[in-house]
């Protein structure tokens, strides 16, 4: 009797260590209010570990209602065929906010996966290890103003015909908020683009480095209802500009670890490619 007592009350301190451990991981974080910087964009800045430094341990999210705020997509390749940063996309092309639009290719100007604006196909294709796709800019009257999809879905292809601009992307989450990145020692800087069960675009920043299985972890625990999330750029490239009257932050990532890791970089890299918020 005394060994079946002190095994259940093992039992039951084994749970309340689990249920609590689940409580302050969810509670790791400190956050003020969504701030309105535009209509139907707002930020918040989320300090995901309070033991860093004011400048670390910090993610940065951009919420975007699409409804509301016109979102569009920035391509050298479009243009003089020129990088700038996200600072100076912002103000070439009357942007609010800016975030990579994916990794590029060796020529410093094509998307790794494929990439359509309008009319303008920057890669006609389709990378098959890129399983996250995001698309907006709606053809038709009576469809979300813009989806994130995983390609592994059937018929997923089908449904971005009706929209003006289609980007792939490495995938991070699948639906329902799934992780899917496999654990790695590898980590950096990183931007992402997300969607939430409201179908409001998130673009995310964060300097610090993550193994992105982590970083997924921790975005989950943020109250953001996020179902879907794809890698944009991590390391040096990395990327997130705010130009607003409320808001004004020029984001730059850190050397990745296997690079090293001595936190010198002191501004934003020329990339090729947006995606951003119009500020006409």
């Amino acid at each position: 009797m005394k060994k079946f007592f002190l095994l259940n009350c093992s039992v039951i301190i084994v749970v309340i260590f689990f249920v609590f451990f689940q409580l302050s991981a969810a509670d790791n974080y400190s956050f003020e209010s969504w701030k309105p910087i535009y209509k139907g964009v707002e930020y918040g800045l989320f300090r995901i570990d309070p033991s860093m430094s004011a400048e670390k341990g910090i993610i940065h999210i951009v919420r975007i209602d699409p409804t509301k705020a016109e979102l569009k997509a920035i391509l050298a390749s479009e243009h003089d065929k020129k990088m700038r940063t996200a600072s100076e996309w912002c103000i070439k092309s009357k942007l609010v906010v800016a975030i990579n639009a994916g990794m590029y290719q060796t020529d410093y100007l094509t998307n790794v996966g494929y990439l359509r604006n309008g009319t303008h196909v920057q890669n006609k294709r389709w990378t098959n290890t890129y399983k996250s796709v995001l698309a907006f800019g709606p053809r038709k009257e009576g469809i979300p103003a813009a989806i994130m999809l995983d390609l592994d879905e059937p018929d997923s292809k089908q449904k971005l015909d009706d929209y003006k601009t289609v980007l792939q992307n490495l995938r991070l989450m699948k639906g329902n908020g799934i992780n899917v990145w496999s654990k790695t020692d590898k980590r950096w800087s990183e931007s992402a683009v997300g969607i939430d069960k409201d179908g409001r675009i998130l673009f995310l920043f964060c300097r610090s480095l993550y193994n992105m299985t982590d970083f997924n972890e921790i975005v989950k625990t943020l109250p953001l209802d996020i179902i879907r999330l794809m890698h944009m750029e991590g390391g040096l490239p990395a990327s997130l500009s705010i130009h607003s009257a409320e808001v004004n932050l020029n984001l730059f990532g850190n050397h990745e670890t296997a690079f090293g890791s001595d936190d010198t970089n002191k501004e934003q890299w020329p990339i090729p490619n947006v995606i951003g918020v119009s500020g006409r």
